[in-house]
């Protein structure tokens, strides 16, 4: 694939990532994402012939992707688990502000939206909170969790962050991420090792 092919695919990506977010998965239609990126419907098929369902599901694993890749990042600069909650919550809020209270998790619209009726895209929502789990349960451990433990917490605490995200999209409000970042706080302090 071309340069071309390549700018039209990733135009075909931001456009659904920013429809989805702010519109939900029924919400958005093709002939909005192409409306929105200036892509020809023939090129849409081309780089999807699974048609929607796979487009989302692109733009799901992208948006994904960048969580992971800044939560990596800040654990190989040094970051506990507890900075990593700290940060994420912040990006999280900062996002919600920004868009007057539409846009906070990349990920959670389309998923509470398809949980119980598209498999393929509740499983590629799973993927994605499994990874980000993954790597706050990985520095949880590093700090001397148990790798079950570590799991447990991490899981506790993306819960944690993922329900604050809705609330305060709701409320339009920043308060329930700031009182999730303290819980998350609390639950990773009182669940540390040697802490009973």
């Amino acid at each position: 694939m071309g340069a071309k092919g390549e700018e039209t695919r990733a135009r075909l990506i931001a456009g659904t990532r920013e429809l989805i977010e702010q519109q939900g998965y029924s919400g958005t239609g093709l002939n909005q994402v192409l409306a929105v990126t200036g892509a020809p419907r023939g090129s849409l098929y081309f780089h999807f012939p699974g048609g929607k369902d796979q487009l989302v599901a692109a733009a799901l694993l992208q948006a994904g992707q960048e969580v992971a890749d800044l939560l990596t990042g800040l654990a190989a600069d040094g970051a506990d688990a507890a900075a990593l909650s700290r940060h994420l919550t912040e990006v999280f809020a900062e996002r919600l502000a920004r868009s007057d209270y539409t846009k906070g998790c990349p990920i959670a619209t389309v998923a509470l939206e398809v949980a119980g009726t598209n498999e393929p895209l509740r499983a590629v929502c799973a993927e994605v909170y499994d990874g980000w789990q993954r790597i706050l349960a990985d520095q949880l451990t590093a700090g001397g969790f148990r790798p079950a433990e570590a799991a447990v917490a991490a899981g506790q605490a993306l819960a944690l962050m993922e329900g604050a995200v809705l609330l305060a999209s709701v409320r339009r409000s920043r308060e329930p991420l700031d009182d999730a970042r303290h819980a998350v706080l609390h639950l990773l302090g009182a669940k540390a090792p040697g802490r009973r």
